[in-house]
């Protein structure tokens, strides 16, 4: 098949192209390596050369967005008619606006769109406004399919009066990156210390996700346990407090993340009751999972569906006292019971099914 895929250029604070990052980048790579040509149309919110990029065997063309953004969206919205005149499926993800264009540009076309979900869009600001809003119930109720990354965000968009099911597409792992490595050597190459109780996180340390209760929880038990030291590593809304056993590192580069979760003794995936943190599924969990680490959670969303036979792996969200005992049993309880985590070529097999599906219902 010839695929178009359409997104935005900068998420989770990396960029698809310039960190060759994430679910955007990984997918439409497996597909284009399981043989397809894969064409990516990304839009850009920094400025960046406007050029051709190949990343393996997939071709992207960048777009600066402009201050304005209007502009630049027009030019997109340009290329991508271009690109979609010689495509056979479409796959437009990362933002309420990719899939409202994809949708029409599959009218226009006739050709299938797949719609992909990678969070509850209606929880980014784009998608709060009135017109958008509307748009992107009904490309969500309309399109030819619909990938959702978790369970619950799946059964949200059934009550949009989709008639078809979703299908749910989780994140996944690189596994040339993820996997388990010697704990000593990771935390020397990080300058962590060596004899200690080491447990942390690393992503998105953000107020809507909750980091502060993991400071909170830290700081109840430090006194009982003067080994244990708190590792944590990734961009920040949340100021990070300081002592000498908590170790800051700052954003990671995506290969250095794997060294940083083999050095914790626990790695903890933070998030809150909100509409973000119970229709998300945190790629963390996988990352963490295929170093063998064990695992802590928020009781939230796909975590709780996820850990459900685990429930002392899992957390009240917002409650500190609820993660320090958690912390605690997890000292002590070490166990790493894990089904082996997906790959990103897993999913992408996933998808290319789903494609070729919707694909034939077309011709």
């Amino acid at each position: 098949m010839r695929i178009l895929v359409l997104t935005k250029r900068q998420y989770m604070s990396k960029d698809l192209l310039d960190d060759r990052f994430g679910r955007f980048r990984e997918i439409p790579l497996a597909l284009a390596q399981k043989g397809h040509s894969v064409n990516g149309l990304c839009l850009s919110y920094a400025k960046r050369d406007e050029n051709f990029i190949k990343d393996g065997p997939v071709c992207w063309q960048s777009i600066n967005a402009s201050i304005l953004k209007a502009p630049g969206l027009v030019k997109f919205y340009f290329e991508a008619s271009k690109l979609a005149s010689r495509a056979d499926c479409m796959w437009a993800c990362s933002d309420s606006i990719y899939g409202i264009i994809g949708y029409g540009l599959s009218k226009k076309y006739h050709i299938p769109i797949v719609f992909d979900l990678y969070d509850n869009f209606e929880f980014f600001f784009l998608a709060s406004l009135p017109l958008v809003k509307q748009l992107y119930r009904y490309v969500v109720k309309k399109c030819d399919a619909v990938t959702c990354v978790s369970r619950p965000l799946a059964r949200l968009v059934n009550t949009y009066g989709r008639h078809r099911q979703p299908i749910v597409l989780e994140n996944a792992i690189r596994k040339d990156l993820f996997l388990p490595l010697d704990k000593e050597k990771c935390r020397k190459k990080l300058n962590l210390p060596p004899n200690v109780r080491l447990v942390g996180t690393a992503g998105a340390l953000s107020k809507n996700r909750g980091i502060k209760i993991l400071f909170e929880a830290f700081d109840k038990i430090k006194n009982n346990y003067p080994d244990l030291h708190l590792a944590v590593a990734g961009p920040r809304n949340e100021k990070v407090p300081r002592g000498p056993r908590i170790h800051d590192l700052g954003a990671l580069p995506l290969e250095k993340v794997p060294t940083f979760l083999n050095a914790l003794d626990i790695g903890i995936v933070c998030n809150l009751e909100n509409r973000f943190g119970k229709y998300c599924f945190p790629q963390k969990t996988r990352e963490i999972m295929a170093c063998n680490i064990p695992i802590i959670a928020a009781k939230v969303g796909s975590m709780q569906e996820l850990l459900a036979d685990k429930p002392e792996w899992l957390y009240e969200p917002g409650d500190s006292g609820a993660l320090a005992k958690a912390i605690e049993y997890r000292l002590v309880n070490c166990d790493t019971d894990y089904e082996v985590p997906p790959s990103w070529y897993d999913l992408a097999d996933t998808l290319e099914g789903v494609m070729q599906k919707i694909t034939k219902l077309k011709t």
